[in-house]
């Protein structure tokens, strides 16, 4: 009786509290850590939101501009990555490029590509600068071509220079058309100058023309043979069309020569320094004398071939282009900076003196060929610059010698100025 109770009350008691006793505590530990847990982290972002929204409380903004501000800063962040990807895309297809230029081939040309995927290879791979196509396109560009010819005689020493023909000049003129002619020299001395007759309006003129230059064989070697065609302009600057070079240590003069040439483009150059000359004007209204002293000059143009010039002074007085009157100063031997003090006299009427110009050229005189023009100007009511302020100081100041310094031009440029003026009467 005593012995089976405490097995059977074992048996039904200590499973029940040994198994179920255990599984709610667990469970409610873990329910516990977890809800304390997630408890713990809303209460961290609750409070980091809170102090972000006193701080921008703070801010003395309203709520509009500080949204302005967050949107600008946004937009300038996304450019500035942009840009950032941008460059560093660029880079890489520069050095792809620069790759296939080196190689000389890539994959594509392997492959037999496209006819227009090669024409643009072929384009990224020539890696020409702009300076080099724009030499392209000036040889691309045709302004004409020349037929000359070339003797030389050995006994007198004489290089006959024939200028025979035009073919295909470019247009200068708003017509179509072109007034050319050519003018021949020899560099580095440029001494001795020709020009061919003026063609109107025509881009394929018939010169032949011959012009002699006496130049010993010794040193016709070290000189250039110059052929520039010009477009001629008689109330402006003649426009150049092009010119052939022939570096004579490059031509065999042993027969006879004659050929084309192409035209090509002429190098711009600064404008020759010719001299200045100092000149002193004098007016006496009530006896109408008008005194020219020419007083002197400095740094002419070197004319002879041992670096020196003979240079003397012609003035001329013109009257509705008409001249009226020339005067010569005495010839300075060997000097490029020659002392004249030589006064010549006019008598002009005053109601005269506004249609008067005094043209002053100086010559460099040669014994044997023709006397060469240094450089030349005028002076007068219808000149500007300097060559009419001093005018207007001489006849501003009567009875009183006004003396100035001038620059030398260029004949060519005061004879087209001069038969401007007379044009417009």
């Amino acid at each position: 009786m005593v012995g089976p109770e405490p097995t059977g009350l074992g048996g039904t008691h200590l499973p029940s509290t040994m198994t179920m006793a255990p599984g709610p505590a667990v469970s409610t530990a873990a329910d516990n850590s977890t809800g304390a847990g997630g408890s713990s982290m809303d209460e961290i972002f609750e409070k980091i939101r809170n102090k972000f929204f006193n701080e921008i409380e703070t801010i003395p903004l309203p709520p509009w501009a500080l949204i302005a501000i967050a949107v600008v800063a946004a937009l300038l962040i996304v450019t500035c990555c942009f840009c950032i990807i941008k460059k560093c895309c660029c880079k890489k297809k520069k050095n792809k490029k620069g790759k296939k230029g080196k190689d000389g081939f890539n994959m594509k040309n392997m492959q037999g590509g496209d006819k227009q995927q090669d024409d643009d290879d072929e384009d990224g791979e020539t890696g020409l600068t702009e300076e080099e196509k724009e030499e392209e396109e000036k040889e691309q560009e045709k302004l004409g071509k020349l037929q000359y010819s070339l003797d030389y005689d050995f006994q007198d020493n004489k290089l006959t220079v024939g200028i025979l023909q035009c073919a295909d000049l470019i247009s200068m003129d708003s017509g179509g058309t072109s007034d050319p002619y050519v003018k021949v020299f020899l560099l580095p001395d440029k001494k001795k100058k020709f020009d061919t007759k003026v063609h109107k309006k025509t881009l394929n003129p018939v010169f032949n023309e011959t012009f002699i230059f006496k130049v010993p064989y010794q040193e016709l070697g070290g000189k250039t043979l110059v052929m520039s065609v010009y477009d001629y302009d008689r109330f402006s600057k003649h426009d150049i069309i092009g010119e052939v070079k022939l570096p004579m240590n490059t031509v065999d003069l042993g027969q006879p020569i004659e050929e084309w040439k192409d035209l090509e483009s002429a190098e711009k150059e600064e404008p020759e320094k010719l001299g200045d000359i100092c000149i002193s004007l004098r007016y006496v209204p009530t006896a109408g004398k008008l005194t020219v002293c020419i007083l002197e000059a400095k740094n002419l143009k070197k004319m002879d071939v041992g670096g020196l010039s003979d240079p003397y002074v012609k003035i001329q007085l013109l009257q509705n282009g008409k001249r009226l009157k020339k005067k010569k100063t005495t010839v300075k031997k060997n000097t490029l900076n020659p002392y004249y003090n030589e006064s010549f006299s006019f008598e002009i009427p005053l109601e005269q003196m506004q249609k008067i110009l005094v043209v002053v050229t100086v010559f460099d005189y040669d014994k044997i060929g023709k006397n060469d023009a240094i450089g030349k100007l005028f002076i007068g009511s219808k000149a500007s610059g300097t060559e009419l302020k001093h005018w207007s100081d001489m006849l501003a100041n009567p009875r009183r010698p006004i003396a100035q310094w001038h620059t030398l031009k260029e004949e060519e440029e005061i004879d087209a100025t001069l038969a401007g003026l007379n044009a417009k009467k």
